[in-house]
């Protein structure tokens, strides 16, 4: 498992019955996660004094609860790069702290490529990935289709310092956009994608994982450079195995390019019992 545990403002405090006990930066959060199967030891403390708890609903989706204290939104940092924090209707908080282990990795990738990097990152989302190649000195490309998360990763890209840093965000389907991409000849050097398991374009295009990320993998390595750096795939798709992730670029990137391919769980390590959260996988293609 790949273990998110260089974190300073973030961490999973406890887990049990459901539910995880997040401290982000100065606030706690008691938010539901379906992975968390085991009871709560001992549910006092902390768990009754969060700043914020995400209430389930038996009929699907939920509510917060929240102190007064608690800030429409706030920041925190993962060594130079910064992020808004805001609890959202479907108990969220626009960052996934699980993928700092994917930011760290890239950055690393990228500083050490020795030349100019152009990156597509495809399903953005709030720009976690988008801030780290940035600040990697990467030139990036931002791809999603809700129009707020852009706006959240251009806020990002500011609070860490990269407003004027070369990135082009793009509100539109991300299947049509890599296709007319490639028309246009168009080619990156890495990239970076968190394929939901379903979803809609602003134009009403569906996507469905399991029907579509083969083939947009392949559209992918079309506007791939000769020499590329990485493609990183992630996903929270509940049945999906790092082995499918390992199968789908072995027949798609390993096929075109070489290089090395390395799957697995990715998770967060969980304070009080020491053991760690699985938190999804990734699937990462690397060239030698």
């Amino acid at each position: 498992m790949y273990i998110a545990d260089k974190w300073v403002d973030y961490e999973v405090i406890d887990t049990g019955d459901g539910d995880k006990l997040e401290r982000w930066g100065n606030y706690t959060l008691r938010r539901p996660d379906p992975q968390i199967i085991w009871p709560i030891t001992n549910e006092t403390g902390l768990w009754k004094k969060a700043d914020g708890h995400y209430h389930r609903s038996n009929s699907g989706g939920g509510q917060w609860s929240m102190n007064e204290t608690l800030p429409e939104r706030w920041t925190i940092s993962y060594g130079e790069l910064n992020f808004h924090i805001k609890p959202t209707n479907f108990k969220h908080t626009g960052l996934f702290p699980e993928q700092a282990v994917n930011w760290s990795w890239m950055m690393d990738k990228i500083r050490s490529a020795g030349r100019p990097i152009r990156v597509l990152n495809l399903f953005a989302y709030s720009g976690g990935a988008t801030v780290a190649a940035a600040a990697a000195g990467a030139e990036v490309c931002h791809v999603d289709a809700a129009k707020g998360m852009v706006q959240w990763a251009k806020d990002n890209a500011q609070l860490s310092g990269l407003e004027s840093a070369p990135i082009r965000y793009i509100t539109d389907d991300v299947f049509k956009f890599v296709q007319r991409e490639q028309r246009r000849g168009k080619q990156y050097d890495a990239i970076i994608m968190d394929p939901p398991s379903y979803g809609r374009g602003p134009n009403g295009e569906t996507w469905k994982l399991e029907e579509n990320l083969f083939p947009f993998l392949q559209s992918c390595t079309s506007i791939l450079s000769d020499n590329p750096l990485f493609l990183l795939i992630n996903s929270y798709t509940t049945g999906l195995s790092p082995s499918v992730l390992h199968n789908l670029l072995h027949m798609t990137m390993n096929a075109k390019y070489g290089g090395e391919i390395n799957c697995g769980e990715i998770g967060l390590p969980i304070t009080k019992s020491g053991l760690n959260l699985p938190c999804g996988i990734l699937g990462r293609w690397e060239s030698k």
